[in-house]
């Protein structure tokens, strides 16, 4: 929205600002975090009295989970709160790749906070039925995956783009809607499969989410594009104040989620949030980067995934308790400990993600 300010300039005064990306980010990610100090601790306390006992705690879960209870969800609120006022405040409102991103975390969002509800308001772990749930992501990724494809080049449409091998294509043809709709909702249901320990989930969707960012940046220009080896795709870099925001929002929502967590980000956050990431993959032709970058939530989702087609096959459980941090726990590892392992593994993959730009 203050992109339009640039209207008032002559090319060499303070309006003139607003045409960088760089320096709206920088605005986006300090309104975000604004926002997060603002709104979070009312925020808080609005869901301590309409929630009552809060998030409900697993029966089955680690024991060291039972002190956690009465501590209010949905905290994702103040994550989107922050990151949409941001976005909107700072992006330029015309790009068609912003209005997708802001579609997918909304949508995500709207499904987390009925799931939230559910369990809150029937204190129990069910929420929306799996199925249904399942089936309006699928929904509302296919209507992502459909709108990326008419804005991507005509050349890159329908095709996966290859981590450092810029002139490998693979055309998927049809196959592209189904592709792009496994990685947005393989996206939101690894974050929240993360999302099970104090401050776990959100550092590594800030690290991924602002790695993506950087990419957005660097493929939306084309002397970038031609610099580092990856497919040019106008229009990308305004994705990057998106990202500033989230980062923004997402250590506003820190201080109060860290341990021991005044509030849960819950399925409000974590599905909407890994919607975003998923979303900016397929937006910038790096789905399979994204698997790099958020390693970490990939080897989260697989995790349960061997745990329950080994169980039902044998009989017999592959961790001591799944997702894989639950196993750690399990373990005698300190919640801190792996909080803070998971971390430093994030930014190690992230690092290796941002690698595969350079080529030469």
């Amino acid at each position: 929205m203050l992109y339009w300010l640039t209207a008032l300039s002559d090319g060499g005064d303070f309006f003139n600002l607003f045409r960088y990306i760089t320096f709206r980010a920088g605005g986006a990610f300090l309104t975000a975090l604004v926002f997060g100090f603002l709104f979070g601790r009312p925020l808080i306390a609005v869901l301590r009295r309409r929630q009552g006992k809060g998030q409900p705690i697993r029966d089955d879960g680690p024991e060291g989970h039972f002190v956690k209870a009465g501590t209010p969800t949905m905290g994702g609120l103040l994550i989107v709160g922050a990151l949409v006022t941001a976005t909107l405040l700072w992006a330029r409102l015309d790009n068609p790749f912003v209005w997708l991103v802001l579609f997918v975390t909304l949508s995500y969002a709207v499904i987390g906070f009925a799931d939230d509800y559910a369990k809150v308001s029937k204190q129990n772990t069910s929420g929306v039925p799996g199925r249904l749930r399942l089936a309006l992501g699928i929904l509302i990724a296919a209507i992502a995956a459909w709108w990326a494809a008419q804005y991507h080049p005509q050349e890159l449409q329908g095709q996966l783009a290859l981590p450092v091998f810029k002139d490998t294509l693979i055309n998927l043809g049809y196959f592209y809607i189904p592709f792009s709709i496994c990685v947005i909702v393989g996206a939101a249901n690894a974050v929240n499969l993360t999302d099970g320990l104090d401050g776990l989930a959100i550092m590594p969707v800030m690290i991924a989410g602002s790695t993506l960012g950087v990419i957005a940046y660097a493929v939306g220009r084309v002397d970038f594009t031609e610099y580092l080896d990856v497919h040019y795709v106008p229009g990308t870099g305004e994705i990057l104040i998106f990202s500033a925001a989230l980062f923004g929002g997402g250590l506003g929502f820190l201080w109060y989620n860290a341990p021991p967590a005044a509030v849960f980000m819950g399925d409000t956050g974590s599905l909407a949030l890994g919607g975003a990431l998923g979303a900016i993959a397929i937006v910038t032709k790096h789905e399979l980067v994204l698997a790099i970058v958020g390693g970490l939530f990939v080897v989260e989702a697989l995790s349960v995934i061997i745990q329950v087609l080994y169980f039902k096959k044998t009989g017999k459980r592959v961790f001591l308790m799944a997702p894989i941090h639950h196993h750690y726990e399990k373990k005698g590892w300190a919640e801190p400990t792996i909080v803070i392992r998971f971390w430093i593994i994030s930014l190690i993959l992230a690092m290796i993600g941002l690698a595969t730009l350079k080529v030469r």
